[in-house]
């Protein structure tokens, strides 16, 4: 069978690591990078010090400052975090073309085959640790695995500056073991109803049948049944360009009041703009999509003159298109807002994936 070499780069508390780098005045305290709070701030990152009090990327900034009142609140400087990914999307090129970025902090390599002529995954990604702190001082944790489903899972296990590595013959028995709640993919809500269904870990996702898992999850189903196997064919895409960024819910319960909706329009604004910031994008078009508990989907959008990515900006564009829709008196199972029309550049590069197989010097 053959197996790729697929790594997660994942740098540790990105934006605040890169604050506490430059400024000695914050290192080892708590780091909040984001808005302030009072002003409908969003969490972007927090250093470790910052999570050690509970505080965590998508928190409204009023809440992460009640979790830690001593927390040192610095606004995003996202022009020199650009230039630190590119620094570090640098170093990945000089050991492969697979890159497929996700974020400013975060990427998909495959290195399968790599231009360092090293059988070994494990070895690539310990080096490119290594040369991402030699040269920016900042730590990053890596996932080392046969495919990116895996390898994204991995790289979270050992954090800070750490790694994991799943071999092929280990992916099994990790994915069964692995509580329902970690899948990637698998959010708050989808995590409740599997519970419901007695899902609680892959061991058990592995015994439902798949019309079962597409009746109850729609086609994340049929994703759901592969990932249970391992099975996880997505290539690595170096020249990807993101057209939106969203975020949406099913709710487990249909809202079925205006105040429930709003409540949970709120939340994924707030999440939306970790999203954007995480990703240093913005965009002009904001879109709502509404669900009905019927199964009837509609959209509403507005298109602007300048690039939104703030919380606030977003919340209440979202409510006002709620407002619009006169869905605020239906009952709705799914709410979402994306943003396009975004301020990234498009590529016309093609693709390259190149599977070979392993053996048993796989690691």
């Amino acid at each position: 069978m053959d197996f790729r070499k697929i790594i997660h780069i994942d740098m540790d508390a990105f934006y605040a690591s890169v604050e506490q780098r430059d400024r000695p005045e914050l290192r080892g305290k708590p780091v909040v990078v984001g808005g302030r709070p009072g002003k409908r701030g969003v969490v972007a990152a927090a250093s470790y010090e910052a999570r050690a009090f509970g505080v965590r990327s998508a928190m409204p900034s009023t809440r992460a400052q009640q979790r830690c009142p001593q927390a040192i609140f610095v606004r995003p400087n996202f022009d020199k975090y650009r230039k630190v990914s590119m620094q570090i999307r640098a170093i990945f090129h000089d050991y492969t073309d697979l890159v497929e970025p996700l974020s400013l902090d975060e990427a998909f390599l495959d290195v399968t085959l790599n231009k360092a002529g090293n059988p070994s995954g494990t070895w690539v990604a310990n080096e490119i640790r290594a040369r991402i702190f030699r040269e920016t001082r900042l730590t990053a944790s890596a996932g080392v695995a046969p495919n990116k489903f895996l390898a994204k899972i991995a790289s979270d296990i050992n954090k800070p500056n750490g790694i994991c590595v799943i071999p092929p013959k280990e992916a099994a028995a990790f994915i069964e073991g692995l509580a329902i709640g970690k899948f990637f993919g698998i959010g708050k809500a989808t995590e409740k109803k599997m519970h419901e269904l007695g899902i609680f870990n892959g061991a058990d996702l592995k015994q439902v049948a798949e019309a079962d898992l597409i009746r109850h999850f729609g086609k994340s189903g049929a994703f759901y049944y592969r990932i249970a196997r391992g099975d996880d064919q997505r290539p690595v895409q170096p020249h990807r360009v993101r057209k939106s960024v969203g975020v949406e819910e099913t709710f487990v319960e249909d809202l079925r009041t205006p105040a429930e909706k709003e409540k949970a329009l709120t939340a994924m604004a707030g999440e939306l703009a970790r999203r954007l910031a995480k990703s240093g994008l913005a965009g002009k078009t904001v879109t709502l999509k509404l669900r009905y508990a019927n199964f009837e989907t509609i959209t509403r959008g507005r298109t602007g003159e300048r690039f939104l990515d703030d919380a606030g900006e977003l919340n209440r564009i979202a409510h006002e298109l709620l407002a619009q829709s006169g869905a605020a008196e239906e009952a709705v199972r799914l709410l979402g807002i994306t943003v396009s029309n975004l301020n990234n550049q498009p590529s016309s590069q093609g693709e390259m994936q190149l599977p070979l197989p392993f053996g048993e010097g796989w690691i």
